[in-house]
């Protein structure tokens, strides 16, 4: 059976390319390949599926534009026999324990194989530890559709390198790494992915490879950031300037640019525990992966723990203080709440009885309230507070001056009595000393 001129009849529009799972990666993709062949956009997820249809953007990835899109958006998987080349976007998160949870990946799989024609390709950008895809989404096809691998249809890897809310770095100027099984597939997977991708495509030299490639670049980040926190909460101790260290160090030519940080997210909080997890399975420990995530992971009790010390110095009882956070989702100007560090500090709060209020216009709040039992509070219906977090770098916060961070604060309460806590050093030094406020920054 011949794969190598699946591209040919997409771009001539005698076959359909599919996307399976339209969140914060799926959606914008099927968007912009529909600019160029025709796209079914499959996800499980009626009610998101219905607001694509009707023109809203939940994600925020594409705005308006979702109204003009030709994407056939449907919860209809049999629609999926239409497509020859089908690519699969569904979550990877981890579990409680901080497993890889594959689910999201196998249910893929399973509907995959149940409605997969012969003659297609198939290719996972889902993050995945190295052999997930071959060991274990293969053999669930395979059984589902009753088609061999390699004879009736063909698989590939290419990782997602979506930044959800950047409005810079986006699909088509990312370089992709592309893969398949052989050197027919592989070929082919990268003719399709270079009709949207302006930057280029880097193929590599298998699937394990490319799932590797995804796994690594996110714990490398991941890293360099757990090794910006050590140095703020170094920094903490000796009452010195983190941000003005930082600003001091960066003015060598080989510094990184690190800044310390919450990290959450459906990427760098989550991928590491995947390579290391098929690490301890070939019975390797990781000695800095793990190290690394671990301090990441404390980051947010240590914000709330310092705001808790701020508000003591200031002479108050934080049970009886009125404690706001501005931000809950996990990154600036996005949507996205998906393993929200914010959460933490949340938690850390209420393990000392504090009931913090938190208002962020750019979350959900239905979605708030059920994965995190988090009650948002409108802007408008803001209490006056003891304690402010500035928790989230959004703009409408980074863009407020000193007299309407002020404003947020009980009128009761002198200059040196208002705790600001600026998680993200949003603000710069010099106004925030000018304003007599008690600050704490990360």
């Amino acid at each position: 059976m011949q794969f190598n001129n699946i591209y040919r009849r997409l771009i001539s529009g005698e076959e359909k390319l599919a996307l399976v799972g339209l969140g914060y990666v799926g959606m914008p993709i099927a968007v912009e390949f529909a600019k160029h062949i025709k796209v079914i956009g499959f996800d499980i997820n009626e009610k998101r599926v219905n607001e694509y249809k009707n023109g809203i953007d939940s994600t925020n990835e594409i705005g308006e534009a979702i109204r003009d899109t030709t994407v056939e958006f449907t919860a209809d998987a049999s629609k999926l026999k239409d497509a020859r080349f089908i690519v699969v976007a569904v979550p990877t998160p981890v579990n409680e324990d901080n497993t890889p949870n594959l689910k999201p990946v196998e249910g893929a799989s399973r509907t995959i194989g149940q409605n997969l024609s012969a003659g297609s390709i198939v290719v996972f950008e889902s993050t995945v530890y190295p052999g997930v895809t071959e060991d274990l989404c293969i053999p669930i096809i395979e059984k589902e559709s009753g088609l061999k691998c390699g004879v009736d249809w063909k698989i590939g890897y290419s990782p997602e390198r979506i930044n959800p809310g950047d409005r810079v770095h986006t699909l088509t100027n990312i370089r992709k790494v592309v893969s398949g099984m052989d050197e027919e597939s592989a070929a082919e997977i990268k003719k399709v992915y270079d009709i949207v991708i302006k930057a280029g495509t880097f193929s590599v030299s298998s699937i394990k490879t490319a799932e590797a490639v995804k796994v690594a670049e996110n714990s490398q980040r991941d890293i360099n950031i757990a090794f910006m926190n050590e140095i703020a909460i170094i920094c903490d101790k000796l009452n010195i300037d983190t941000d003005e260290v930082l600003a001091g160090m960066n003015t060598k030519w080989n510094a990184l640019g690190f800044k310390p940080g919450l990290v959450g997210g459906h990427c760098i909080g989550v991928d590491p525990y995947y390579l290391t997890n098929v690490a301890e399975k070939l019975g390797y420990h990781s000695q800095i992966i793990l190290n690394g995530r671990q301090v990441n992971d404390s980051m947010g009790a240590f914000v709330a723990d310092a705001a808790i010390k701020e508000m003591i110095e200031a002479g108050m009882a934080p049970k009886k203080a009125t404690v706001v956070i501005l931000g809950l989702t996990f990154k600036e100007n996005c949507p996205d709440t998906r393993n929200s560090k914010v959460v933490d500090i949340i938690d850390r709060l209420r393990e000392y009885d504090i009931d913090p209020i938190v208002t962020d216009s750019w979350a959900d709040a239905d979605v708030a309230r059920k994965e995190y039992g988090v009650s948002l509070t409108a802007w408008e219906k803001v209490p006056k507070a003891d304690c402010v977090i500035v928790a989230v770098g959004h703009n409408e916060y980074r863009s407020m001056s000193m007299m309407q961070i002020k404003e947020l604060f009980k009128e009761d309460l002198d200059d040196e009595e208002k705790v600001l806590v600026d998680v993200k050093s949003l603000y710069r030094m010099d106004e925030l000393k000018a304003s007599g406020m008690r600050v704490w920054r990360l």
